[in-house]
């Protein structure tokens, strides 16, 4: 099933580009909020799914153009991201590609939404990287990789924005500031994907294709990531885990521009970039090299 969020935060789900409206389902969704709703749902998912499956036998439902799309997940508890985990460099191998994640911020951009470029002189580029997503379905901890993917509730394009160029102690300046997070157009549910390790990746800047790439390349499965990451916390339902990227064909993003994610099977969204940040275009690859800025204040 693919599952949105949509206009005035309605719970739906996507059949032949009509949207069935789910929200009935579940209980007080008027008091809960948007965020509470999806996560219940996303929880207790086999307890919806014959209801939810009822409705959409029985409903039409209205046309999905004709919806304004929302983040699927309005404030996740936890959204990480995998610091590096792409066999994109001949030098790289599994062993040398180190198993990491670090925190976004938790509110989510969705279709549509603006991600907010602010003016760091220290900046020397702005990045948007499209990843694959997985969204928990089950709660984790200390799970192994054999049980891993029992955890997972779906999948979801995401894009980890980030400020290049900064030599910093953490993430939260170069990628968890507010809007760095973009993802949608919705969440695929995890038994319509047969393999998330045989997908394709794109992205688009400005209407020119700038990243294609498969999810083969990973260095480390979303299976053996959800065992990493659950030695150290408890994966909650509604968590939302970004896998990492490609480098290849990464390119600047500036105020003005429209970006574009699509991913097979998972759908196509696009975002709006605004903010008060200089125009900035320059070649630069993560760990290629590029040096950092020291930043002490902002």
């Amino acid at each position: 099933m693919k599952i949105i969020r949509y206009n005035a935060d309605q719970i739906g789900v996507v059949k032949d580009d009509q949207v069935i409206d789910i929200s009935a389902l579940i209980p007080h969704i008027e008091l809960r909020g948007g965020q509470n709703a999806m996560e219940d749902l996303i929880g207790h998912f086999d307890q919806y799914k014959p209801a939810i499956a009822d409705l959409m036998a029985k409903n039409s439902g209205v046309p999905l153009a004709q919806v304004r799309l929302l983040p699927p997940l309005v404030r996740p508890a936890r959204v990480m991201a995998a610091f590096a985990n792409y066999l994109d460099d001949p030098s790289r191998t599994k062993d040398s590609v180190t198993l990491e994640f670090f925190h976004k911020c938790s509110t989510l951009i969705g279709p549509g939404g603006k991600i907010e470029l602010p003016d760091i002189p220290q900046v020397k580029v702005y990045q948007a990287e499209a990843e694959l997503a997985f969204v928990i379905g089950k709660a984790a901890h200390r799970v192994s990789e054999a049980e891993a993917m029992d955890h997972v509730f779906g999948y979801l394009p995401f894009y980890d924005v980030s400020a290049r160029g900064l030599n910093r102690r953490s993430q939260l300046v170069s990628k968890g500031q507010e809007t760095f997070a973009a993802c949608g157009p919705w969440i695929t549910t995890a038994d319509e994907i047969a393999d998330p390790l045989a997908l394709t990746v794109k992205s688009w800047i400005a209407g020119t294709l700038r990243q294609d790439y498969q999810t083969k390349f990973m260095a480390h499965s979303i299976a053996a990531q959800i065992a990493w990451l659950s030695q150290f916390v408890h994966l909650r339902p509604g968590d939302v885990i970004a896998t990492g990227v490609y480098h290849e064909g990464l390119w600047p993003i500036n105020v003005g521009d429209t970006i574009e994610i699509e991913i097979s099977g998972l759908g196509r969204a696009s975002f709006n970039v605004a903010g008060t940040s200089a125009f900035k275009h320059v070649e630069f690859r993560p760990g290629g090299g590029g040096g950092g800025v020291p930043m002490t204040r902002v």
